[in-house]
Formats: structure tokens, sequence, C-alpha cells
């Protein structure tokens, strides 16, 4: 049964982590942050209009092995990160913060709206 939050196909596909290479690609980048190894995001495929990388392609400078090696290396998360999930898991106190101080805003205004009349 689909639900309102459940993503339609491919967004709804689990994304295996890419294997490691000499010669690494975009794609495999984009791989490691589909698959979570990131540690910032859930682990499901992420459609996107133009792939990781298409814009060096189309600039005539696609990106070399060495350069997509290097940001393989700074954009996977320390284990301990990656098996603590998204940030957003991390940091639960956001939004109830947040809603907090909307609601102290409200209340403050509301004060000073009446105690000016």
């Amino acid at each position: 049964m689909l639900r309102s939050e459940t993503p339609p196909s491919p967004g709804n596909l689990q994304a295996d982590p890419p294997p490691d290479s000499d010669n690494p690609t975009s794609a495999q980048l984009k791989g490691d942050i589909d698959s979570g190894r990131t540690g910032d995001k859930v682990p499901h495929v992420d459609v996107g209009a133009a792939p990781l990388g298409t814009c060096e392609e189309a600039g005539g400078a696609p990106p070399t092995s060495q350069e997509v090696r290097l940001a393989r290396q700074n954009e996977r998360a320390p284990s301990e990160k990656a098996a603590a999930g998204i940030m957003q898991q991390r940091t639960p106190w956001i939004t109830p913060a947040f809603a907090g101080a909307i609601a102290a805003i409200a209340v403050v205004l509301t004060l000073a709206l009446w105690l000016t009349h």
C-alpha cells in the first residue's frame, strides 16, 4: 500500500554501496552518498535531474580518477557516524526547540499587544 510519505520508485529502492576501485567514477561517489556511507542521508536511491559530475563533463573538464578518489575519501563518514545514521536522528531536540521558540515568540507578542491597550 502506498502511503503519502512513501517515495515513488526508484526513490523507495535500497541503495547498496558501490565497490572500491582503482579508477573511481562520479557514479561511485553518488553511490557512496545514496548508500548512506557519508552518514548524512537515509540509504535510498536519490533521483537527480543531472547526475553527479554532469556539469564538469559538459564543461569539458570531467573529474579525474584522483579527484573522485579524494572526494570519496573525504565524503565517507567515520564508522561511528555512519553507524549512528543520518544527522537528524542524532539531534532529536531541534524540532521541539524550534516549535518552543515559535510559541515563546507568539506569547511575547501577544503579551506586548495586550499590555499596549
